[in-house]
């Protein structure tokens, strides 16, 4: 590859710079630092600040890879999917007639993938760091749970309109959590909690009380929330855990799993039509076009596919701003929008349907791989994980905010690293 033959030459140009420096040998310290940072400070933080972590990351790993020698690139299948994602990128920035907004959005985009990059390179020599993000990502959710309660029994008020309580009678009304992310969305809070959900799971076993309590507190302050795309995303999540947990068992022990998987369920049913605030919320995602929000999106949607038909094979450019100002030409009057509230039709939307392809084709052999390893508990989690953001990715698109994009790079570095991507 001529990229590694360039890095090679670097490397041998600052070989004696290497052996020299105490920095650039303990330089993984550092990288690992600010990846710790960018978990840590996705809690509270706005997105400038967090992302400066990242870029931090990134900068630290370019350093990496052309003073030390042996490091290259390594392209598997999902990374050349991801490439051709992100070519489709710049070509769609490049054409956008509104480039210089585009330009913006196509940074965060570039900070994203390569958070992603660097991830992967920390992760090849640092395997033994994986429980340590799953435990920081734990202890960030462990927070985030408390908060929630606080906010629940507090009956903090609404922010916005972020639900439609015309047709509710007032026991009816539900108290939306939204934690301590910002900016403050019960939507955004809801995809991180599924987002990070399995990270209980990876703790170690002399930690098996803060797991489960984690775990249940996590469910409990998804419900808190309100959001019904998490709800979804969840109902998905505990689905394939409990395929991969019940392929794991002995056969002795499925017959019981199926008895308690359904003792569970019929518990929640019984929780879901006993509190008439969650009923009335649960049942809104079936009423169409007799809940506000749906007929919302579902006017959203029909305006995005109007665009996509316009812009199909290169897309409008990447960014939200930039998004905002073309929607304005196809949008329905009153109906104004920040996103496609759908991460497949913006994609497509924003970069043209081969990007659209691409990216699809990276989900795909990402999930393919993690099915191959899921003997890896941590492969597992991030498995879970993915699962639960890509399904909230139907009916929102807070996949594009910071706090979740950082935590599925994560996980598909994880599984990039751990499952036996590398292929010969």
């Amino acid at each position: 590859m001529f990229l590694n033959n360039v890095l090679f030459s670097l490397q041998n140009l600052f070989k004696p710079l290497y052996e020299k420096s105490f920095f650039l040998k303990t330089i993984d310290w550092f990288i690992g630092l600010n990846i710790f940072l960018v978990i840590f400070t996705s809690t509270a933080a706005n997105s400038d600040f967090i992302g400066y972590f990242a870029i931090f990351a990134i900068f630290l790993t370019i350093v990496k890879l052309i003073t030390k020698s042996g490091e290259k690139f390594e392209l598997t299948t999902i990374d050349k999917f991801l490439l051709v994602y992100f070519i489709f990128v710049v070509i769609s920035v490049a054409g956008s007639t509104l480039f210089y907004l585009s330009l913006k959005g196509f940074f965060k985009t570039l900070t994203y993938l390569g958070f992603y990059v660097a991830l992967v390179h920390y992760l090849k020599d640092n395997k033994d760091k994986i429980k340590y993000i799953f435990a920081a990502y734990a202890v960030c959710l462990s927070f985030e749970i408390i908060a929630a309660f606080l906010q629940n029994f507090s009956s903090v008020g609404e922010i916005s309109g972020w639900q439609d309580t015309s047709r509710l009678n007032p026991e009816e009304v539900m108290t939306r959590v939204y934690g301590t992310l910002k900016p403050y969305n019960p939507n955004l809070f809801g995809g991180y909690l599924i987002a990070l959900l399995p990270s209980f799971i990876a703790l170690p076993k002399n930690f098996r009380i803060w797991s489960v309590l984690g775990f249940i507190g996590t469910i409990a302050a998804i419900i808190m929330t309100g959001c019904r795309g998490s709800y979804i995303g969840l109902f998905f999540e505990l689905i394939v855990l409990a395929l991969i947990t019940y392929k794991h068992l002995k056969p002795a022990h499925k017959k019981a799993f199926i008895t308690l998987t359904g003792a569970i369920a019929a518990f929640i049913m019984f929780v879901i039509f006993s509190i008439s605030a969650l009923r009335a919320r649960i049942f809104s995602i079936f009423a169409m076009r007799g809940d506000s929000s749906n007929s919302f999106r579902f006017n959203v949607y029909n305006s995005c596919l109007d665009m996509f038909k316009d812009n199909w094979l290169l897309g409008i450019g990447v960014g939200n701003q930039n998004f905002r100002e073309i929607y304005g030409l196809y949008m329905k009057t009153g109906f104004d929008a920040l996103s496609a509230y759908n991460i497949y039709l913006e994609t497509a939307v924003e970069s043209g349907i081969f990007a659209l392809i691409a990216f699809l084709g990276f989900i795909i052999f990402l999930i393919k791989k993690a099915l191959k390893n899921t003997e890896s508990v941590y492969v597992l989690c991030a498995l879970v994980s993915i699962t639960g953001i890509l399904i909230h990715g139907f009916v929102d698109t807070v996949f594009f905010r910071p706090q979740i994009q950082f935590v599925f790079w994560t996980m598909a570095a994880i599984i990039r690293s751990l499952d036996g991507c590398r292929e010969n």
